[in-house]
């Protein structure tokens, strides 16, 4: 179970993905590049686990399409990234391999599971290849910053991982 605690890093961590996706992102392909998510992937994936970084990837999903900042692609790109992110920390216990879950969850898994997502629900009829290096690009963006933020708050002893704050 979450404590209290970990709830509102949850919580905090949720709004600045959404609000991240409103002011930082970039064109890239067949979709739109959003590296605030991944970062907080990553991020959350550090320094909470695999659970948390999968829930808040799921709430900063929903609030982006219910906004029109994003489309259901959100979904499996950013849920699948977190849940790799945070497995291949638990096990490794490395920020580097986070990010490295991050991006083959989200480039490269995802974008497959994305086709027949966007053939149903957005009419469109694209390859693996139409998605991936649009999904690559965003995830290894906020990979690479994911990392550099967690061990910067672990130095200031902000969070610790058994119970999310210090």
């Amino acid at each position: 179970m979450f404590t209290s605690k970990k709830m509102a890093a949850m919580s905090l961590m949720a709004a600045i993905g959404v609000l991240g996706a409103a002011f930082i992102w970039f064109p890239a392909g067949a979709a739109r590049a959003f590296p605030v998510q991944h970062a907080i992937n990553v991020l959350s994936a550090i320094l909470l686990g695999p659970g948390p970084a999968v829930v808040i990837a799921f709430l900063i999903a929903a609030v982006r399409n219910l906004l029109g900042l994003g489309t259901v692609l959100a979904f499996p790109g950013s849920i699948i990234g977190a849940l790799l992110a945070g497995y291949a920390y638990k096990k490794w216990k490395k920020p580097p391999f986070a990010a490295v879950g991050e991006m083959i969850g989200t480039g490269i898994i995802a974008s497959f599971i994305s086709v027949p997502i966007a053939n149903l629900f957005l009419g469109m009829e694209a390859a693996a290849l139409a998605f991936m290096p649009a999904f690559l690009v965003s995830s290894v963006t906020g990979s690479v910053l994911g990392p550099l933020i967690a061990l910067r708050l672990k130095k200031i002893r902000m969070f610790n991982r058994k119970d999310g704050f210090k």
